[in-house]
């Protein structure tokens, strides 16, 4: 399993990597545009659909992002779009967080797939707006959310169950607890500080999401950063209620050793549009 681990993240390095770092962003925008149509193949397969079905979801979600770009969203100023996906992201997920698995069981398959679709959508729009306010900005918005997930692993593990009784989502994610949610919190402002520091020393000329929040003041910087840290973890968590309601453990097993796309960017998609919402107001 490790081995397969190492040797998936060395693949998807070698690819990413190149279309992150070329002069133009089309490259990063098209590498994309296949893992965002995976993704809508892998939450069609979560929802029960045949496999023609389910390549016929991944190739709407594909042509649709397809003719965004023809159409030339992707420079195109999107503040109502953010906003209206970011709310959706912050009702919905607390809904389901509040609602739990029979109520998402009950919600009529057509929605759920045309929602996952924009929801999918909307993530590739943002993450390639992002690229194309340039490099800086882009990694600042994914180590966010990297840094949640890591610190919130490495707090979990050492003080879960210390200080709270209750689990985080116990129906839903029973490894998760509210140790580590605060373990996550305090490293994406750890994160936050320590990459507007090295911005204004060695990057003054380059535009990060932390140099964008601060323009407001350090207080709204930290708001946003709570704020986005905790969706990060309702992105995670209802992934996982998901899969639950599937009955799977992965959404896929295109990345051996890491299950599937949408495992790997699930507290990505509200972050990616919510970011996008606080840093381009």
């Amino acid at each position: 399993m490790l081995k397969q681990r190492i040797i998936t993240a060395l693949v998807l390095l070698a690819i990413l990597i190149p279309a992150v770092f070329y002069p133009a962003s089309e490259a990063f925008a098209a590498v994309a545009l296949v893992l965002i149509s995976a993704a809508a193949w892998e939450w069609a397969r979560l929802n029960h659909t045949g496999m023609a079905a389910a390549f016929a979801w991944g190739a709407l979600c594909g042509a649709v992002c397809i003719a965004s770009w023809w159409l030339g969203l992707l420079r195109s100023d999107l503040q109502i779009l953010w906003l209206l996906l970011g709310a959706s992201w912050v009702l919905a997920g607390g809904w389901l967080l509040v609602a739990g698995v029979q109520a998402w069981s009950g919600v009529p398959k057509a929605l759920r797939l045309i929602g996952g679709v924009l929801g999918l959508w909307g993530a590739w729009l943002a993450v390639v707006q992002a690229r194309i306010l340039g490099i800086n900005f882009l990694f600042s918005v994914l180590v966010l959310v990297w840094a949640a997930d890591v610190f919130a692993y490495f707090a979990g593990r050492a003080l879960g169950g210390h200080f709270f009784a209750r689990k985080l989502a116990p129906t839903i994610s029973p490894g998760k607890t509210w140790e580590g949610a605060l373990g996550g919190l305090l490293g994406v402002l750890l994160c936050g500080f320590v990459w507007r520091a090295l911005d204004a020393h060695f990057l003054p000329d380059q535009v990060s999401l932390y140099t964008r929040l601060a323009q407001s003041g350090s207080a709204f910087m930290v708001l946003c950063m709570v704020f986005l840290s905790a969706m990060s973890i309702v992105g995670d968590l209802v992934e996982s209620l998901f899969k639950r309601s599937a009955g799977v453990k992965d959404s896929s097993a295109l990345l051996p050793g890491h299950g599937g796309v949408l495992d790997r960017i699930d507290a990505l998609l509200p972050v990616l549009p919510l970011a996008m919402m606080l840093a381009t107001k």
